[in-house]
């Protein structure tokens, strides 16, 4: 009864238009069925070389830097709204697009473009969570946004494993469609909308106006936040490949799984955030999440039977709960009132430049020393960015520690 108090609880408090935003992206992201099965619509349906998928996936990653670098840029000048309407609906035509190329270095051309705007996306997105949010409600705010990604992430790629069995062009036109229902839904309800102008609890010392590439601590904790990355959202390439060639397992079963920890994420994420927040360290709570990702992927090197799988994917839920809603909560509370757009677009750089790095380093790795080295050596990896976000967190915000805290 305790835990379901909490759970509720948790929503309380959260602003109407927080509600509004986690609703268009549950819009937008009930079409993500593109991106997981990307690398194996390459090798399976295209004829391309694992290598070859893994650089080409790569060009999203380097649409991903661009779009967050420009997005955030262009959101502290002209505002999130426009940011985020352009980005919705040029979308649109560019998912329609995909399925005409063929080659890789058309493919690669396409989705280059097709992700630099899709990305410009999310650091307006994260600058209008915290414009819109009630005071003290940040982090809730970020993960109903997120809770409502992965609803979304639930049903899209669980629809996608069906419908890519029967043609991958219902990918593109289904991600297609999302994003312009999404996009007329924002607009319809943001358009004349007011920001709440209220500055979430943190003190003035640990609030810093400079630029964000200026700042030693924040780069160091956005370095964390890449090696993160970079481990983390093999999930959406390297993972489903070895589901599929080394597990054996069928498009409809990856799409389950997938679906399966996005079920769990919005089962579980308000519940655990409201607990962290409660009990937990902002250093703390980065450390355990980062930590439990480590074991996930680790446990990856030793079996790969189907429950085990599921096991595998409930703690990489758990520790993702724990680690992505509060990075945007620390880099909100180190950024300033007038520069908010540049820090989240920093950070979204680190998320974009694991999409350069993860896909080919993953398969170069997978194929010249096989997949249990790489999910190991992930493991292992993830538990020293655990050890970084517990050292690096309190000179960032000026935590006091004392013996009852973690």
């Amino acid at each position: 009864m305790k835990l379901i108090k909490i759970y509720i609880e948790s929503f309380k408090g959260l602003s109407t238009e927080s509600w509004m935003l986690a609703v268009v992206m549950l819009i937008n992201r009930s079409g993500s069925m593109v991106l997981p099965f990307l690398g194996v619509y390459m090798t399976d349906h295209l004829g391309f070389s694992l290598r070859n998928a893994g650089l080409v996936l790569s060009f999203f990653g380097i649409g991903s830097v661009v779009g967050s670098w420009l997005g955030g840029m262009i959101t502290d000048k002209i505002g999130e709204f426009k940011v985020q309407s352009v980005s919705l609906l040029l979308s649109v035509p560019l998912f329609c697009m995909i399925p005409l190329f063929k080659t890789e270095i058309g493919l690669a051309f396409i989705i280059f473009l097709q992700s630099t705007v899709s990305e410009a996306f999310r650091p307006a997105n994260s600058v209008a969570i915290t414009k819109y949010a009630k005071k003290g409600n940040i982090t809730r705010s970020f993960s109903l946004n997120r809770m409502a990604v992965n609803l979304g992430f639930s049903i899209g790629p669980a629809l996608g494993g069906i419908l890519s069995a029967i043609s991958y062009n219902f990918l593109f036109f289904s991600n297609a469609f999302a994003a312009l229902c999404a996009g007329i839904t924002y607009i319809w309800f943001f358009r004349n909308r007011k920001h709440r102008n209220e500055e979430n609890l943190v003190t003035d010392e640990n609030q810093t106006s400079i630029s964000p590439y200026r700042d030693l601590k924040f780069l160091l904790f956005a370095g964390l936040c890449l090696i993160f990355s970079i481990c983390f959202f093999q999930i959406l390439n390297t993972l489903t490949i070895f589901y599929k060639q080394e597990a054996h397992l069928s498009q409809q079963t990856i799409g389950y799984i997938l679906g399966y920890s996005g079920l769990i994420i919005v089962i579980l994420e308000m519940l655990f955030v409201q607990i962290a927040e409660r009990r937990f360290k902002l250093r703390f709570t980065l450390f355990i999440g980062t930590f439990l990702c480590g074991v996930s992927f680790a446990m990856l090197g030793f079996d790969h039977g189907l429950l085990f799988l599921f096991v595998s994917m409930t703690i990489l839920c758990i520790g993702e709960i724990w680690t992505l809603p509060f990075m945007a909560t620390i880099t909100a509370l180190r950024s300033g009132s007038n520069n908010k757009g540049a820090y989240m677009g920093l950070l979204g750089i680190g998320f974009s430049l694991a999409f350069i790095i993860t896909p080919s380093l993953g398969t170069f790795i997978a194929q010249k020393f096989g997949f249990s080295v790489l999910w190991i050596g992930t493991g292992i990896l993830l538990t020293l960015a655990a050890i970084g976000f517990y050292l690096i967190i309190p000179s960032m915000l000026g935590e006091k520690e004392d013996e009852s805290d973690f």
